[in-house]
């Protein structure tokens, strides 16, 4: 048996605003790490080599954030938040100096993984702790304030990625977070006080384990798909189904169990959780592939591929803040419908282009997707957390993060395979077509037939693609059905 902790009310913790400030600087350090490290990995390759392992800059770093998110929300519901998330952001600063210094890809990628792994912590801790610090209609508000940082970060990641490897060099994408790091450290020690009481606990070891070894090769399949042997591919991916069915059955038997499946028989949290895989899913249709029928099928330009992924991160801040306030007058239901409809609005949009459509059919319909993610995603963060009491709030939170990070790992897959099926399929002897048809100097030598019909086959291809997304907005729309028609954010949690 060990101890755990239990918070004393939310009115105890004081000062909220510097509390609150602490859980924004964390948020943004995490979520602008991958846009930054993006914009950077050319130039890194360039200097390290290790063109193989390049991928792995960004997978494990996937990998070991999403492994650690549901962990680390149990152990907040154990130990309390504050201790938690100084150790997660000193882990991810660690990794963050130590990726500056890599002098080989290798390097780079374990000291990566030290990032991830801290990464997973800072983020359902960031929230967790919000939720804690407000309810009702507060809670809405400062929320939707949260998830406006990932928007800001989206956009601002890229621009700054590009100057600092410019006029500094690639180690510094690294240490730009650092001020961030230590600022949140400080606030957090300084102005966080979690008062507790001790409570018992039994720690779950041997979900733990079960939890690490089976989403974690789920994950490395998922992320790793188009690097790895079919039949090795086919080998993990039969381990991690058998190790997740022995994760299942030992939760649903364990009293105190890593990750509480039970809560999952919260109706308000089963469809926001379904409801956020959906969305993560939907995401990577977007973000991965709008860029691609831009430049591959349209012809256009990367500065205007960009700007229709800066349509949907702009719109998602606004939505989300928009949204915190529809909150105050509007149902959770009522919120959450009005984002399905925007999802599935958008995709429509997607679903009407072709390779002689303006760009701005593309980026209204990145807009309006964007936007329906802000409403939604918000709705689905508030409704979990006021379904429970401080003792399960880290572990529902968690869940919800990682739901959506696994919905973005299995999009990205399915729908690159929807692509490559597609493409192929139309044009056999396709090859690296689609990365010179983005290249406008091979584009432009190449013969003007060969470019309308590898354009109307990239176009094509990804034409299935935004259907699945349409059918994926359908899907959020009606799971959000199934919330209660009354709940409201001024209800009792």
């Amino acid at each position: 048996m060990s101890s755990g902790v239990r918070a004393a009310p939310v009115g105890s913790v004081e000062p909220r605003r510097m509390v609150f400030l602490a859980a924004c600087l964390a948020i943004f350090m995490v979520s602008v790490e991958a846009t930054i490290v993006a914009t950077a990995i050319p130039t890194i390759v360039g200097d390290l080599g290790g063109l193989r392992l390049f991928s792995w800059v960004f997978g494990i770093y996937f990998l070991t954030q999403a492994v650690g998110i549901p962990v680390y929300g149990r152990l907040a519901d154990i130990y309390g938040r504050k201790n938690l998330m100084i150790v997660a952001v000193i882990l991810f600063l660690a990794g963050s100096i130590l990726s500056g210094f890599a002098h080989n890809m290798l390097m780079l990628i374990v000291y990566r993984g030290l990032q991830g792994l801290g990464g997973g912590g800072v983020q359902p801790l960031a929230s967790t702790i919000v939720g804690d610090l407000y309810t009702g209609k507060e809670r809405a508000r400062v929320q939707g304030y949260m998830s406006s940082t990932w928007g800001i970060s989206a956009v601002a990641g890229p621009l700054l990625g590009a100057f600092i490897v410019q006029h500094v060099g690639w180690p510094a994408i690294f240490w730009v977070n650092v001020p961030f790091g230590i600022l949140c450290i400080i606030i957090i020690a300084r102005f966080f006080d979690e008062r507790i009481e001790r409570q018992a606990h039994r720690i779950d070891y041997a979900g733990s384990v079960l939890l690490a070894a089976g989403i974690g090769t789920l994950m490395f399949v998922l992320v790793m798909a188009g690097n790895l042997p079919g039949t090795l591919a086919v080998a993990l991916s039969v381990v991690a189904a058998i190790l997740i069915a022995a994760l299942i059955a030992h939760e649903l038997h364990t009293a105190e169990p890593m990750m509480p499946l039970r809560l999952f028989r919260i109706r308000v949290i089963g469809v926001a959780n379904a409801a956020n895989f959906a969305i993560g899913a939907l995401a990577m249709g977007i973000t991965a592939f709008l860029p691609t029928y831009v430049q591959g099928a349209m012809g256009l330009s990367a500065v205007l591929a960009g700007a229709t992924l800066g349509a949907t991160s702009a719109a998602w801040t606004v939505g989300a803040l928009v949204a915190s306030r529809t909150l105050a007058w509007m149902t959770f239901r009522a919120t959450a419908l009005s984002g399905g409809v925007m999802l599935v609005a958008g995709s429509a949009f997607l679903i009407m282009l072709t390779p002689a459509s303006s760009i701005w059919l593309a980026i209204a319909g990145a807009a309006v997707i964007g936007f329906g993610f802000g409403y939604a995603n918000l709705v689905f963060i508030i409704t979990t957390q006021a379904a429970v009491g401080w003792e399960q709030r880290g572990a529902v939170t968690a869940s919800n993060l990682f739901m959506r990070q696994l919905g973005q790992a299995i999009g990205t897959a399915a729908f690159g395979a929807v692509f490559n099926l597609g493409l192929y399929t139309r044009i056999p002897d396709a090859g690296d077509v689609v990365t010179k048809m983005m290249d406008p100097a091979a584009r432009s030598q190449m013969p003007a037939f060969d470019v309308a019909r590898y354009a109307t086959a990239i176009a094509a291809s990804l034409h299935a693609i935004y259907i699945v997304a349409g059918l994926l907005g359908l899907t959020i729309f009606l799971l959000t059905l199934a919330l209660p028609s009354k709940h409201r954010v001024d209800d009792p949690a």
